[in-house]
C-alpha cells in the first residue's frame, strides 16, 4: 500500500506560509539531497486548491533540466479541491467527491509514495482522518511571529513518533513523525 507523505517547511514557530520569502537562504546540498531522496520515493504528489494554484502559475515557466523543475512538472497531481471545476496543469487530476475515500482507494492503486507538499488544511484534513502516514518537517530556525501555521487552533489532537532526524548544516532539523493513535477532538 502507498503512503502519503507530507513535506512542509516551517519556521521554528510554525508558519510555513510564503517559504519562498524566508527559507531558501537555508538551503544547502544537504537540503537538496533530502529533496532529491524524497521525490525518487515519490511518484504523485495531493495539492490542496491552493497550493496547486500557486504551483500551477510558477513551475510550468520554469525551464527544464533541473531535477526539482523536472519531476514536479511530469509527476502525476491530484488535486483537492470543492471549489474548483476542472485542473489544466499537465498531469493534474480533480479530486472533489469524497475527498477521504478517493484518497484511500489512491493509497491502494500500485506506485511509489504520494507526496503531499504545502496545503496545510489538506495535511490536517488526512491526519484527522487516519489517512497520512509521515509527516516530515524542515523546521528552519527563524521566528516569523505571524503567517499562515501548518498547525491552527481547535484542530484534532494526535500524537506523533519521532522515526528519524538530522541536523543539516544551516540549523535546519529535518523531523520524520507518524502519527499513533488520535488522542482527542481540540
Amino acid at each position: 500500500m502507498r503512503k502519503v507523505v507530507a513535506v512542509e517547511l516551517v519556521s521554528l514557530d510554525g508558519v510555513m506560509g510564503s517559504p519562498d520569502v524566508w527559507a531558501f537562504s537555508y538551503s544547502n546540498d544537504e537540503m537538496e539531497e533530502a529533496n532529491a531522496s524524497g521525490m525518487a520515493a515519490s511518484d504523485a504528489m495531493l495539492l490542496g486548491r491552493v497550493t496547486y494554484e500557486e504551483f500551477a502559475a510558477y513551475w510550468p515557466r520554469q525551464s527544464g533540466g533541473v531535477p526539482m523543475v523536472d519531476y514536479i512538472n511530469s509527476v502525476p497531481k491530484f488535486v483537492v479541491s470543492t471549489t474548483l471545476e476542472e485542473v489544466e496543469w499537465n498531469n493534474s487530476t480533480l479530486i472533489k467527491g469524497n475527498i477521504a475515500e478517493e484518497i484511500a482507494d489512491l493509497k491502494r492503486q500500485p506506485g511509489k509514495d504520494i507526496t503531499i507538499v504545502g496545503s496545510g488544511a489538506l495535511v490536517r484534513s488526512l491526519l484527522r482522518d487516519g489517512l497520512l502516514e509521515e509527516l516530515r518537517l524542515m523546521v528552519h530556525p527563524v521566528i516569523l511571529g505571524s503567517g499562515k501555521r501548518l498547525f491552527e487552533d481547535g484542530g484534532v489532537q494526535r500524537a506523533l513518533k519521532l522515526v528519524d532526524s538530522k541536523t543539516f548544516g544551516t540549523g535546519v532539523l529535518y523531523l520524520t513523525y507518524q502519527p499513533t493513535e488520535k488522542v482527542a477532538e481540540g
